[in-house]
Order: structure tokens, then sequence, then C-alpha cells
């Protein structure tokens, strides 16, 4: 066994000799596929007649999986040639032989530092003998020696270049990093970024480098700038302050055309707007970029004026649909709201009606909500859009009993119920819907594939007052105001996957908490854009200190108020299970072509329950799908930690394998040597709790 605690391969043996022809879909050397981001491969060696000859073929352990569960493994690995390239739980980019498992390069961009962040893929650049892998981590985007794995010295400064650069603001006060692999169009990278999502949050330009020089060439102002399209949908003075608009999770390409396209996240602050009244474009919106000058082409928000978190949380998938008779080249955005978008991908017509309908009013001060969200006439969502008594969980009368109590004075109902301070059940949530993972679809069936989450949170917000005569002590408000509660609560508690920062003293020295504050760790950012003497005051407060307790906080916030909220805290029973009937977790195929859902099954299951008489309710789940010629949907991402295929006509479960952790990764698939083989990280933990593994585990045809 080699030294990365999991990732499991699926191999299986050749039924026939031939390597892969020239299809754009029988190789897999970009992030999700290909630059269509289409999660498919046409390769059909492996297949519905001969799952059960699947064997595991390598596994290789990458050796630094992080103590007490608080990392994870998302990678989808690309392979080129015979070389496989894909990052470890500490951000460690590796090269392996494809066929074996065998380690041919490490390189650690965290020597004597802590390694901070998650990693999705890498991107590849070939010009003649010039191979190139472009990979983020922290701060950094590099540029590495594809063969021996060094850094290329003419690009940005010794090999790599500081993200935070080029945003307009001064960069050492900014938490910038990338977890998703940018895309290549002729000699550029288009790379977007993640960031936090705080008041103080930067912006989210979307930039095109130089892949030689490491130089900006263009750059697209997701918050527009006086003067640009797009500025007027804002107050007049946000543009200054406000964060966020930002492509975290990826975009896609229609390389013939020179067109890509991007989905944006959410402004900052997330679940309030107060001091960003009005639409807020290009927040939430898909735009069709041309990929060498960075021009708009068109776009189309699908949140207006965001208070939920419902960032765009996957790349959208290129495909041809048919339409009343008609070939239409399509663009299609799944979200978080179990919602599929579908356009015309040269003009941005939507392919099936859609309707703008009424929503509730925010109750919070300075809030003004728009009054109307978008909603695709077809397909109909893969997720609910409502939670009303009738839907907390009766798993059994003490979860029932136990939620009921849980939520009450809290509101209930639509999608699109704004934050309050009674408390509101956001359902199916932030991670509802598709998340990151995304869809597949078969390119020639015009069908996708997306699994999705209907996760409820219990969101409260609260109100601070920011105006200079308030005597909050600075450290609380700075804990309050910068991100903080976000994650940990307001009271400081922490959840199932955050840890508490109550009684620090016996955990940490106030040396420490600095140091972490400075640098990050793990799944925590850093936070440069703290003076010395705000983090002081801050260290003061969570070790619950009177030192320079009632120093004023600073900020520029316009207005008198600004609210946060209690952290992103699911709602569950006593014992942990979803608030909310089952499922909780679906696989689902959408046929594009005519807008209607062809299946829907529960996506993994709790044996606990399924032993107590319980039909299986599905879980949370995170990684994506990939679709097969040979009739296959293949997925980790569940809680049980299995490795799945189905029958993509039917949705029938034809093989399953246990992974040694978790699976939230999309698998790969690629011939090498005659055979076909499945690539999936197994690294559970980070962000779900469960138990973290190292490892990419393979399997092929006995």
């Amino acid at each position: 066994m080699h030294s990365c605690k999991y990732i499991i391969v699926v191999c299986l043996v050749a039924l026939c000799s031939c390597e892969p022809s020239s299809s754009p879909y029988n190789t897999w050397q970009v992030y999700r596929g290909d630059k269509a981001s289409t999660g498919y491969s046409a390769l059909s060696q492996i297949n519905t007649t001969n799952l059960n000859q699947l064997k595991v073929a390598w596994t290789y352990r990458c050796g630094d999986a992080r103590e007490g569960n608080r990392s994870a493994i998302q990678c989808n690995p690309i392979i080129v040639g015979n070389r496989m390239y894909l990052t470890s739980p500490r951000l460690k980019l590796i090269a392996l032989d494809a066929g074996t498992g065998k380690e041919l390069w490490k390189f650690d961009p965290f020597v004597n530092e802590e390694a901070t962040g998650v990693n999705r893929g890498v991107t590849y650049r070939e010009e003649g003998e010039d191979k190139r892998i472009f990979f983020s981590a922290g701060v950094w985007l590099y540029a590495l020696d594809a063969v021996n794995g060094t850094l290329i010295p003419s690009f940005g400064k010794e090999g790599k270049i500081d993200l935070r650069e080029g945003l307009g603001r001064e960069p050492s006060t900014l938490s910038v990093w990338a977890t998703t692999p940018g895309i290549i169009y002729k000699n550029l990278l288009i790379q977007g970024t993640a960031l936090g999502e705080g008041y103080d949050a930067a912006p989210g330009f979307v930039r095109a480098y130089d892949t030689e020089s490491g130089k900006i060439v263009w750059t697209f102002h997701s918050i527009p700038q006086p003067g640009e399209f797009g500025h007027e949908t804002w107050d007049a003075e946000a543009y200054k302050e406000t964060g966020g608009v930002n492509c975290w999770a990826g975009m896609s390409m229609d390389e013939e055309k020179g067109i890509v396209y991007i989905p944006l996240g959410s402004p900052a602050f997330d679940f309030y707007g107060g001091n960003r009244k009005g639409q807020n474009l290009f927040g939430n919106c898909l735009v069709a970029l041309n990929a060498a000058t960075g021009e708009r082409l068109w776009h189309y928000q699908l949140v207006h004026h965001d208070l939920w978190d419902y960032d765009l949380p996957a790349p959208p998938v290129l495909v041809d649909v048919i339409n009343e008779g008609e070939k239409i080249e399509a663009v299609a955005q799944v979200t978080k709201m179990g919602m599929v978008f579908l356009f015309d991908r040269v003009t941005g017509k939507p392919v099936f009606p859609i309707e703008e309908k009424p929503v509730p009013p925010s109750a919070l001060l300075g809030e003004q909500t728009w009054p109307t969200q978008p909603f695709p006439v077809k397909p109909k969502p893969f997720v609910r859009h409502y939670y009303g008594d009738s839907d907390v969980v009766r798993i059994s009368d003490t979860s029932y009993r136990y939620v009921t109590e849980k939520i009450k004075g809290a509101k209930k109902g639509s999608i699109y119920l704004p934050p309050d301070t009674a408390g509101v059940v956001q359902f199916p949530g932030t991670r509802g819907g598709a998340e990151w993972g995304g869809a597949s679809v078969d390119p020639y069936a015009g069908v996708m594939y997306v699994n999705a989450n209907e996760v409820p949170l219990l969101i409260k917000m609260k109100a601070v007052a920011v105006n200079e005569t308030e005597s909050i002590p600075q450290g609380e408000k700075i804990y309050t105001l910068n991100n903080c509660t976000m994650c940990h609560g307001a009271d400081r508690k922490g959840t199932p996957v955050y840890p508490s920062l109550l009684k620090l003293q016996g955990k940490y020295s106030e040396k420490q908490v600095g140091e972490l504050l400075q640098t990050g760790k793990g799944q925590m950012p850093a936070f440069p854009n703290l003076s010395p003497e705000d983090k002081k005051a801050l260290i003061d407060f969570l070790f619950e200190k009177p030192s320079g307790s009632q120093q004023r906080a600073k900020d520029s916030v316009r207005g008198n108020y600004r609210y946060v909220h209690n952290g992103w805290i699911a709602l569950t029973d006593q014992n942990g299970y979803p608030g909310v009937q089952p499922p909780w977790g679906t696989l689902n195929a959408i046929d594009l072509n005519k807008g209607e859902i062809l299946w829907q099954i529960p996506l993994g299951e709790y044996p606990e329950l399924t032993e107590k008489g319980i039909p299986q309710t599905g879980t949370p789940n995170l990684g994506g799908a990939v679709v097969t010629a040979g009739g296959l949907v293949m997925i980790g991402a569940t809680y049980d930690e299995k490795f799945r295929i189905f029958d993509k006509n039917n949705g029938k479960l034809l093989w399953e394998h246990k992974l040694p952790a978790g699976g939230y990764a999309t698998p790969a698939t690629y011939m090498m040597g005659g055979k076909q083989y499945i690539v999936i990280a197994a690294g559970g933990g980070g962000k779900v709790g469960s138990p973290s593994g190292d490892a990419y585990v393979a399997f092929c045809l006995e």
C-alpha cells in the first residue's frame, strides 16, 4: 500500500484492448471531465453487464489526514497520458502512475507552515514540450512543471502569484484563496476565487492570467464599478466596501465559440443586505463572457438581492437539447434551491419560460428585499420548496417532539422566507439542492444527473449597533461582525462540525490563537484584515479578559445597524438526523429536452434506521456523479461512506463498495493499458464531520 489514506480507483479488466479514441469524452484531462463540465465519459468497458467483476486495483495513501477529523479530500483527479494529478488533505500536489498508483513526485506548498483550505482539482496546460500544472493553495496560485513537479520561475514571482493582488484593495488586508481550478482558453488561465463571507469580504472579481508570465490580462468586475453596466443596481457607494460575488464553484467553456460561462456567488454579508440595497448585479448571476477579453456577452440573475446564501454552487453544464423539434446549444445551471435554469448559450434566452413570483418582505431594519424571484416553469424543482408543521421529521415520536420544540417561535414557509430575529427554518438550506459536486449529463441523450440535499437550517438573526456611541466591547463586536459567528455561533458554543470557542484557556495559549488568526488552519481562513489592536481585543474577548474591553470597534458601515446570524446550524433531531421528513439526500435524472424529471431515488442510508424498518432515507451528500456510455452513474458522496454505481436509465442500484472513508469528491474514469479505471478520493471528515481519510482507491474487472 502507498502512503495517502485512501484513493480508490476502480479498474475494470478490458473487454477490448483498444485505447481511447480522439473523442473529447474519452479522456479526463480537465476538472469534471471536459471544459463543458459534463462529467461524462464515452468509455464503456465497465458497463451494466460486468460489474460483478469489479475489484480494487490500487490504493494510494497520502499520509497527511488532519487529527480530529478536521480534514477532507474534495479533489477530482485529472489524468494526462499515464499520469494522474491529485491533491492530499493538507494540499500537497501529487503525481501518480495512473496504472499502478505509484507516487512519481510530490509538491508541498506549506513547508513549515499550516495548510489551510481545501482543493477540488488542478488545471493542465500543454504547449509543445512545455507541460504545466496550475494549482491553488492558500493565497497562492502556482505553476509547476508537470513532468517533475518543480516551480516554473518565469511565472509570477518564482512560480507563483498572489490571488489577493489586482482586486483594487490593499492585498494584505484581504482573505482570498481558490478551492476550484481555473479553466484554460488559448494562452489564458481564467480563475475564480473563494472569499470570506462577512462584512469585510474581498470583491470576487474574475481574472484571466497569461499562462506564461502570470500577468493579469483582463478582469471582470463582478461588482460593477462606476460607469459600468449594473452599477446602478447597487447603492452608489456600495462598490467601495461590499465584497463577495465570486466564482468559487468553477466554470465551463465553449472553446469553439470562445465563451466562458461563470456562475457567481452572493454579495457579502450573506444574510443581510441593508448596506447594499438594490438588485445587486452580478450577484447570483450566470454570466457569459468573451473568453479572450472578459467582455460581458449576456447574464441572467437567478436570485435577486440574495439574503439566503443561495450562491450558484457548481459549474454550469454545456449540452445540446431538442426543444420543440429544434436543436439548441444550451447551458444548464443547477442551484441550491434545487432548480435547473436552461439557456441558449449564445443568446442567453431561456429554453423554458422563467416566471418572476412575489416573495415575502423582510422585517429587519434597513433591509429592502427584492419583491420577486425567478422560478423556471420547467423542469420542476428536484427538491421540496416548503417547510411547514407537516414536514417536521417523524422517524420517531421523540424526534418529532424534539424538533417541534426546537423550532417553536421560528418562522416557517417557502425557500425565500427572509432571515429574521425570531428565527427562520431555511429549507432546503444553504447546503440544500445541488452543491459543489454539481450535475453531469449524457450529451447524446440530453439527460442530466444530479445529487441533492434536503437539510433544513435554523437561522436566527441578531442586530448589532455600529454607531460610535455604542458601548459594546470592541472584541465582542469584532467577533460578531468578522465572520466568527457564522461558524462558531453567536454564543461561541460551536456546532457538530465547528469547535466551541468557550474555555479556550485549557486548549490554546493567547499566542497560539494570535497565530491562527494570522495564518489560518485547516478550513479556518486567516484574518489579515485585523489590526494588531483589533486582534488583541478579539483575543481578550475570547479569553474573557477585561483588558481594552470598552474600546470601540472600527467599521465604516453606512447606517446604524448590522445583522449577524447564529451560524450554519442544521436543524436536527436529538440524534443528529435532519429535522424534516425524508428523503434527506437524492439522486435525480432529468430530461433536459422535455424539462421532466425521469426518476428520483434516495441516495445513501443510515443502516441503524433501515434495521428499525424505516424506509431508506438517503443521507446528506457532498461530491458529484460521473455518467458513462456503459449505462452507468457512479457516485460516492454519502455519509455511509459507500461508492455506488446505478443504472442510468432507471436508477437501479447495480453495485456498491464500502470506502475507507467518505468519498466526498467526484470520481474520474480513464483508460490505461487496455483497462478502464475509476478513481475516487476517500477523504471523509472536514465540514461533514465524519472520520477523515487520506486515500484514493481503484477498482477493475477481474
